[in-house]
């Protein structure tokens, strides 16, 4: 990347308040005044609509923005299918839901060459991409920058990086996401991934539903948790490139291909609220308990895709950030629960106060609905019989992607080499402790 490119990325501007009205140029005067789209567009540009909600839904959730581009998205050849490498989409049934608990380690070295989305690995989901309903969980590993350009039709996409930093070039800009933030990257914007560091890895989460936003915070109040000026959108910035470019289009879980002869990433102004975003997830406002009792880790949620059900996500993306405990006469790890949620978690750095070992980043675990779990044998043994004083958990950095239906496997997720084998190991030997006679 040039020192240009990077000084730009570096010097986003916080465009405050996710989900608001936003706008940005990269040309004095490319933005018309007062109207969408006039006869004429400034400077000779196409003006365009991209809009990520029907035109009449409530005003509140409605998402659209308007872009002011080099050429119409409409210029561009015909598709052609393409190979999906190791990328599934929901209606996930070539294996039957497993209520087992499962444990993966990192995704072992990609080959030369592997770009972010060659790099993409689906682990599994759910619901039916095709209806706008369920999830889908992806791991990636690349260690080559991206070419190509790569939209998704089917759904946005929550990327988490765990180890290398990425410039992701979109139609909207630059934004540039490192370890220990989160980038996403809404429903058909077209991107290109530029690696900063030899290899990049991570997790990213594919919401086929309704859009992430904010939760409401209830009895909370009007602060805390994930704070809307937080949220970094990026500083128009375009490409007026002549020349072959691939285009690969993710459309009803197939990749599809067409060779353009200009780069699509070539918007010159813009604005809205359907836009990307970047967010830094140690600003996360952690609100917790100051008595007793350890609450319930939804208080962690950093966005929402609510679902039909009042109060039921479609798919919620949390984080164990660093916080303090101080709780009295408290079990101060996660406690033991079944949930009707399933949860797949994963580790950005460092340690997860509920796991001893084998819990690693890079690597993540599946609890399926219902799936009994919680802190292992070591932890419980030692959060039990622990001196109770105030303790800042700072040496970890974990996430969850909540959603209310069971994730089911992909093949190649069910039967990997780095699947852990004897996760149930880590429950054994807890001992009974009942003594009726007490």
């Amino acid at each position: 990347m040039s020192g240009d490119a990077r000084k730009r990325a570096e010097a986003l501007a916080y465009l405050s308040g996710f989900g608001n009205e936003h706008s940005s140029e990269a040309v004095p005067g490319a933005l018309p005044v007062g109207r969408n789209s006039p006869q004429r567009a400034p400077l000779g540009l196409y003006a365009e609509q991209l809009s990520g909600t029907a035109f009449t839904e409530p005003r509140a959730h409605n998402r659209r923005s308007w872009l002011y581009r080099v050429r119409p998205s409409a210029a561009h050849p015909e598709f052609v299918r393409t190979g999906n490498g190791s990328l599934r989409t929901a209606p996930f049934n070539q294996a039957v839901p497993d209520p087992n608990r499962l444990r993966w380690n990192p995704l072992p070295e990609p080959e030369p060459g592997t770009d972010f989305l060659a790099g993409l690995w689906t682990l599994g989901g759910n619901g039916d991409a095709t209806q706008r309903s369920g999830m889908a969980v992806h791991l990636y590993h690349a260690n080559s920058s991206m070419e190509r350009v790569f939209s998704n039709a089917d759904g946005e996409l929550l990327i988490v990086p765990e180890h290398g930093g990425l410039l992701l070039h979109t139609e909207f800009g630059l934004l540039h996401a490192e370890p220990g933030e989160t980038a996403l990257i809404p429903r058909g914007v077209r991107l290109r991934v530029e690696l900063l560091d030899a290899t990049a890895r991570g997790y990213v989460c594919e919401n086929y539903g309704a859009a992430f936003r904010l939760p409401d915070l209830g009895p909370i109040g009007a602060n805390g948790l994930a704070n809307a000026r937080d949220f970094r959108a990026p500083v128009a910035a375009y490409e007026d490139v002549e020349g072959p470019v691939e285009v690969v289009n993710k459309f009803c879980g197939n990749l599809w291909t067409a060779t353009y002869d200009h780069s699509p990433l070539d918007v010159v102004a813009w604005h809205g609220n359907y836009v990307p975003y970047v967010y830094d997830l140690r600003r996360f406002n952690v609100i917790g308990t100051i008595s007793y009792d350890h609450p319930d880790p939804s208080i962690f949620t950093v966005l929402t895709s609510p679902s039909d059900t009042p109060g039921l996500a479609g798919v919620d993306f949390v984080v164990f950030a660093p916080r303090w405990l101080v709780g009295e006469d408290t079990f101060r790890p996660p406690y033991f629960h079944r949930n009707v949620m399933s949860e797949y978690m994963g580790l950005i750095e460092g340690a997860y106060d509920a796991k001893a070992e084998g819990f690693v980043p890079g690597g993540g675990s599946l609890h399926n609905m219902m799936s009994a779990h919680g802190p292992d044998r070591e932890t419980f043994d030692r959060a039990s019989a622990a001196e109770l004083r105030p303790q800042k958990i700072d040496d970890g950095l974990a996430f969850m992607f909540e959603t209310r239906w069971p994730v089911t496997l992909t093949p190649h997720a069910a039967r990997a080499e780095h699947l852990q084998q004897g996760y149930d190991d880590v429950w054994q030997g807890l001992e009974r402790h009942f003594r009726p006679e007490r």
